[in-house]
């Protein structure tokens, strides 16, 4: 079992900056993907950005390119997100996800909890 909280979550301005944590407990976080999907109210779930174990070629949604950066801490078992250029259709409840595989990270086997980010216009 994997477990996974997120923290970082809030309130700001369009323009404004946050940045969301993933810690992860339980097994070795450095063998694993993991990834930040949102859910907006009434939208389905979508996998924002996503990274490998190994750090290389991380995905991001079209929609995020540019403004989010995602990052991992493997002696820290921590992930980033860095959110800049935030804009109001930004504003989500933020999960933090893990899977074995990069393939299979839009299917993945842990979730955390959820952070929400609120991006005020």
């Amino acid at each position: 079992q994997v477990q996974l909280v997120e923290s970082g979550g809030g309130l700001v301005q369009a323009g404004g900056s946050l940045r969301l944590s993933c810690v992860a407990s339980g097994r070795t976080f450095s063998v694993f993907t993991m990834g930040w999907f949102r859910q907006a109210p009434g939208k389905e779930r979508e996998l924002v950005a996503a990274i490998s174990w190994s750090g290389s070629n991380p995905y991001y949604a079209d929609s995020v390119k540019g403004r989010f950066t995602i990052s991992r801490d493997d002696p820290k078992n921590t992930m980033y997100l860095q959110m800049n250029s935030l804009k109001p259709e930004d504003t989500a409840v933020y999960y933090c996800a893990a899977d074995s595989r990069f393939t299979t990270i839009r299917s993945p086997a842990y979730w955390g909890q959820g952070t929400q980010v609120t991006v005020s216009s």
